[in-house]
């Protein structure tokens, strides 16, 4: 059952599911809290209360918001865990891995643990070795920035195609249909490029601050990167020492949570355990 909670600049849809310790999952950009419908499960099943939330401008959430940065979205899931009940562990997928990345450092006291699934936390450099030799890599860019500046969702289909390589849900071609469908909805496809444009240096620059342990899923073959495990191994060098861990999902690409879930899940239940005690 969907749920709203009614913060300052808009509306934020959600929906619990299970007892237990709370864990927070949000979306990236351009997609909705359904991308966890395959993972959630698992980890209710597994003894926890989940909560997926649309991001502002997405899903059931209101669009008209002042500005869409990692930041503004790390104050929402603040406020979403706040108004449940903390601590959680925010499990943050691409542009949210930045956000929950910001929410962990900001107030700790809320955010037990964070994971970051594919994610884009720290300053990017386009690489122009990789531009030349890397056809996966090349070929993700210029969908992104071609969906950015055009606004296009048939450029963001296609880069959704490009970035589930191999394995996909079985559903795969009706939740796209419906994404598409979400996303020409007015303004949402405006959210998408504001969020594409905005540089994730203000995630970056809480990494020195996170107190809390931290996991970074990557896909072997996610094309957001030239090497996606070097990435991985970058967000983590950035944290204090200790502090963060590097799962790679083999074959998945940007969304290792809807392509391999079980493995996810297995991955995130044992970074609880072990290293969280979620």
């Amino acid at each position: 059952m969907t749920e709203f909670l009614e913060i300052e600049g808009g509306r934020l849809a959600y929906e619990v599911s299970g007892e237990g310790p709370l864990i927070v999952l949000a979306h990236g950009m351009g997609d909705g809290r359904e991308a966890y419908r395959s993972l959630a499960p698992r980890l209710v099943a597994a003894g926890y209360r989940v909560v997926k939330a649309d991001l502002r401008g997405h899903g059931e959430s209101t669009t008209g918001w002042p500005s869409y940065t990692r930041t503004d979205v790390a104050g929402d899931l603040l406020a979403l865990i706040r108004h449940l009940g903390g601590p959680a562990v925010v499990a943050g997928h691409s542009f949210a891995g930045g956000a929950a990345t910001i929410a962990a450092a900001l107030e700790p006291e809320l955010v037990s643990a964070v994971v970051e699934i594919g994610p884009f936390t720290r300053a990017q450099k386009i690489s122009l070795g990789g531009l030349l030799g890397n056809a996966r890599y090349r070929k993700g860019l210029l969908l992104l920035l071609g969906t950015g500046i055009l606004r296009s969702v048939g450029l963001w289909r296609r880069y959704l195609d490009h970035a589930y390589p191999g394995a996909r849900p079985a559903d795969y071609d009706s939740y796209m249909s419906g994404l598409a469908t979400a996303l020409r909805r007015p303004g949402r496809m405006a959210v998408l490029s504001k969020m594409g444009m905005s540089a994730p240096t203000d995630a970056g620059a809480q990494l020195p601050n996170l107190r809390v342990p931290a996991l970074v899923v990557m896909g072997t073959l996610d094309p957001d990167w030239m090497d996606p495990r070097a990435e991985a191994d970058g967000i983590v060098a950035g944290m204090p020492a200790g502090r963060g861990a590097v799962v790679m999902i083999e074959g998945a690409g940007h969304y290792p949570h809807a392509q391999f879930p079980a493995e996810v899940a297995e991955a995130m239940l044992r970074f609880l355990k072990d290293d969280a005690r979620g």
